[in-house]
C-alpha cells in the first residue's frame, strides 16, 4: 500500500513511497501511511467514476473489536476493467492513516464498466504507539486513493477519489432516580459520555460536550428533546426535571467530526 497527498479534483498521482509503521497482530500487520508529494501519473482512458466508502456511513473504531469496511470503486475503460492494484486511506490534513487492504472483489456491470470493492480492515490493538504523536489526532476526515487498471494496459493512480469520516467510538449511559417517583416530584437524570482512546485502548470521559436529554411518555412511539446538558470534566452528566407522567429518559449525543454519535439505553420511570 502507498500513501499519497491529495491531488487536483478527480485524479492525480502519488509520487512518494509509503512510510510503513506498525506492529503485527496475529497473522496480519497494520500498514500506516504517510502522504507524500503528488504528481499526475497514468496512461489511457481508464478512470474512476464513483467511489462509496462503507456504504456511505462513517467508519467507527473502538478499543477492541476488529472493524472491516468496504470501498466500492466504479471503474470505466473502453477495453474493460482489469481491477485494482492499490488502495490506501489516510487523514486529509495529517497525512497519516491506518487500514489493511485485505481483499478485492470486482463485479462486471458492462463491457466497459466494473465495480471493484476493496475490503479494508482495522484492529485497534495495532494502533497504540504506531504513529508519531497522539494517534487520536488523525480521527476525522479521511480520503481514498486507488490505482486502477484496464484490460488493454491502461492505468491511472486516482488520488482523493472520495472522502469519509474515521471516528472514535463513543459510549453513553443514563440513570433516572428515584424510581418510582411521585408525580410533580424532582427526578435526577445522571449519565456519562465517554469515547475510545486509540493510544491506551480505553474509554475516557468526553468533557465539555453538549448532550440532549430526551423523554418518551409511556405508550408513545418517539422520544423528544427536553433540554441540553453539558458534560463535566469527567464526562459526567447531571440534571433535574419534574416528573409529570410515567415514561423513559435517555441521553443523546449527536457526535462530532472525530467522535461517533451515540444514544443511551432508555431508563423507564414509573409514578408512585
Amino acid at each position: 500500500m502507498r500513501g499519497r497527498t491529495a491531488g487536483a479534483a478527480g485524479t492525480a498521482a502519488a509520487g512518494g513511497r509509503a512510510r510503513a509503521i506498525g506492529a503485527v497482530a496475529s497473522a496480519a500487520a497494520l500498514t500506516l501511511l504517510c502522504a507524500t508529494g503528488a504528481h499526475a501519473e497514468g496512461r489511457g482512458d481508464v478512470g474512476v467514476t464513483k467511489t462509496v466508502v462503507n456504504s456511505g456511513n462513517n467508519v467507527i473504531i473502538g478499543t477492541s473489536a476488529r472493524v472491516t469496511y468496504p470501498i466500492a470503486i466504479t471503474i470505466k475503460d473502453n477495453s474493460g476493467v482489469k481491477g485494482l492494484t492499490d488502495v490506501s486511506v489516510f487523514n486529509t490534513s495529517k497525512g497519516w492513516g491506518f487500514s489493511d487492504w485485505t481483499g478485492t472483489r470486482c463485479e462486471k456491470k458492462s463491457s466497459t464498466t466494473s465495480v471493484c470493492t476493496a475490503t479494508m480492515t482495522v484492529a485497534p490493538g495495532w494502533l497504540p504507539d504506531s504513529v508519531p504523536g497522539d494517534i487520536n489526532t488523525i480521527a476525522g476526515v479521511w480520503q481514498v486513493n486507488a490505482t486502477v487498471k484496464a484490460n488493454d494496459g491502461d492505468y491511472w493512480i486516482s488520488d482523493h477519489i472520495a472522502e469519509f469520516k474515521m471516528k472514535r467510538a463513543s459510549k453513553l449511559t443514563t440513570d433516572a432516580t428515584p424510581e418510582p417517583v411521585a408525580k410533580g416530584a424532582s427526578l435526577t437524570i445522571t449519565g456519562k459520555l465517554s469515547r475510545a482512546n486509540w493510544e491506551d485502548l480505553k474509554y475516557h470521559g468526553f468533557t465539555g460536550q453538549t448532550v440532549k436529554l430526551q423523554y418518551r411518555k409511556a405508550g408513545a412511539a418517539h422520544y423528544s428533546t427536553v433540554k441540553t446538558v453539558k458534560t463535566d470534566s469527567s464526562g459526567k452528566l447531571r440534571t433535574k426535571v419534574t416528573a409529570t407522567s410515567a415514561g423513559s429518559w435517555r441521553y443523546f449525543f449527536p457526535g462530532t467530526i472525530t467522535t461517533a454519535r451515540v444514544v443511551s439505553t432508555g431508563d423507564a420511570v414509573k409514578l408512585k
